[in-house]
């Protein structure tokens, strides 16, 4: 019922907070997509992480970078909804949000993402626009985009 957007750098993060984001992207980048990568890249530090929290438990999750802090350009990452509140808009709203954020707060107009394939149609809805070549990413097909 309860549900509650946050927007934390990573030393803000309680550590169950934090718990929490590495268990949700583990259990969906890593286990329900098969694609054995390291989670723990060391980006998490420079990030922004924008989650949503409902009763206490983290169910949306983005990572948001500054220009300069990932790729050259502001960057989105690490985009999931938890599977049992999937089909309920979330994914869009937490893009909402994060784009919202990285427009207005950190005043960043041009956002590049590095999407899974699969996901072409979901960020063309948000504005997002596909650059260059279709590639793997941790054994995965990604496409570069960006918005703005």
């Amino acid at each position: 019922m309860n549900n509650v957007w946050h927007i934390k750098q990573f030393n803000e993060l309680s550590t169950r907070e934090l718990y929490q984001i590495l268990q949700l992207r583990n259990n969906v980048f890593v286990v329900e997509q098969n694609c054995v990568y390291q989670d723990a890249d060391g980006k998490d530090y420079d990030a922004y992480h924008l989650f949503l929290k409902k009763e206490g438990q983290i169910i949306a999750y983005a990572r948001l970078f500054k220009s300069g802090d990932y790729f050259d350009k502001a960057s989105i990452g690490r985009v999931v909804v938890h599977p049992k509140f999937r089909k309920q808009n979330l994914g869009k709203i937490l893009m909402q949000k994060a784009l919202q954020y990285m427009t207005e707060n950190l005043k960043e107009p041009t956002i590049e993402i590095s999407a899974q394939t699969y996901l072409r149609k979901f960020y063309n809805d948000l504005g997002f626009k596909v650059i260059g070549d279709e590639y793997l990413e941790d054994g995965l097909p990604h496409i570069r985009m960006i918005y703005g």
